[in-house]
């Protein structure tokens, strides 16, 4: 197939950005923030990868304690935002795009990796399993319910690292309200059995999304804000009694907020929960579509070519190939990911993947 005739390369508006081609760079983190602070090392790695339409950073926190990997980044301090500020400027001297995932771990977060600060989240209930910590593997904790003045405090982190940002120079924001993190958690019926106005209905189990929504594009403006879900993925012990139902819930309520672009899981990690989710969101929802979760290149074209989505987000493929566009491009064989260097620290396996003309 040659490039004219392959859709992911011809160019699109994501809000108020174009996008030269149709990949995007889904979120993946790394752990190369010692301290929760972003560096020089990071700002490589992001602009290696740059030919990408769009790249979305790695989960970054929108407060302090509440880590759920060690060396993930933060947003919430000046020296974050100045660290920050490497990346953004490396992506834009090389004519790249690149918006940041703010997040909150909620339940997901440990107090050995949170300073001793208590897990929080909608509802009482744990992550089943354990979890890597500095002292090994650890149960997760039983989180503290949030109380509703302290969810108005979280919807405040959130505009407060839109505002952080968007002083470090990022071109938009990804809300992250998927993979059993705190926004998610809300969601989900499995995790969310509050009864107050946060709880039972779908309207109010999305009453925190929403909140978050309106403060981030008040700070950013719609068009340069998106937002990403995963309804199938039970990553995080998450389920849902009716994903289908909640995708078509949310599809059609973000109508209202004119976003840059939804980002939706189509899959479960653990394939326990099924469904046609990409199909029901792209019939309720009316702005841009991009779909991620194991997508081939030439399952991407299809998809956007029947225009079944308008983008497609590579995870490990992209992690492995800096220059994955021109790689598809050309139908050079690609670079594979090594697995045991997805979270170490270092070059290796993060800045060393080499480029075709390497």
């Amino acid at each position: 197939m040659s490039t004219a005739e392959n859709a992911l390369f011809n160019p699109v508006q994501l809000g108020d950005i174009e996008l030269p081609n149709r990949f995007v760079m889904a979120p993946l983190t790394r752990t190369r923030a010692p301290n929760h602070q972003p560096n020089a090392l990071m700002a490589e790695y992001y602009a290696q990868r740059a030919s990408t339409g769009l790249l979305i950073s790695e989960c970054t926190m929108v407060t302090e304690g509440t880590s759920s990997f060690g060396d993930d980044p933060g947003v919430y301090t000046q020296e974050q935002i100045e660290g920050w500020k490497l990346t953004t400027e490396a992506v834009h001297n090389v004519g790249g795009r690149i918006f940041m995932q703010v997040w909150h771990a909620g339940r997901a977060a440990h107090p050995l990796l949170s300073g001793g600060k208590d897990a929080v989240a909608p509802s009482a209930i744990a992550i089943e399993g354990e979890t890597h910590t500095p002292e090994g593997k650890k149960p997760y904790t039983v989180p503290r319910s949030l109380n509703v003045s302290e969810i108005k405090a979280i919807v405040d982190d959130f505009r407060q690292a839109a505002i952080n940002a968007k002083k470090a120079g990022f071109d938009g924001v990804e809300i992250h309200a998927a993979n059993g993190y705190l926004i998610d958690q809300f969601l989900r019926d499995s995790a969310n059995q509050r009864t107050d106005e946060y709880g039972g209905s779908l309207e109010n189990r999305a009453r925190f999304l929403t909140e978050v929504i309106s403060a981030v594009t008040e700070v950013m403006g719609s068009g340069r804000v998106g937002v990403r879900l995963s309804p199938l993925n039970s990553f995080n012990s998450m389920k849902d009694s009716d994903p289908i139902g909640l995708i078509r819930y949310l599809a059609e309520t973000l109508n209202a907020y004119d976003l840059a672009y939804v980002h939706l899981m189509r899959a479960d990690f653990f394939g326990l929960q099924k469904g046609d989710v990409v199909s029901v969101a792209r019939a309720a929802y009316n702005g841009h579509l991009m779909v991620n979760m194991g997508y081939s290149p030439e399952e991407a074209h299809q998809v956007i070519s029947q225009n079944q989505a308008d983008s497609i987000a590579f995870g490990t493929g992209i992690l492995a190939n800096p220059d994955f566009v021109e790689r598809v491009k050309q139908g050079v064989e690609l670079n594979q990911p090594d697995q045991s260097t997805f979270y170490t620290p270092g070059e290796k396996g993060y800045t060393d993947y080499p480029f075709m003309s390497q």
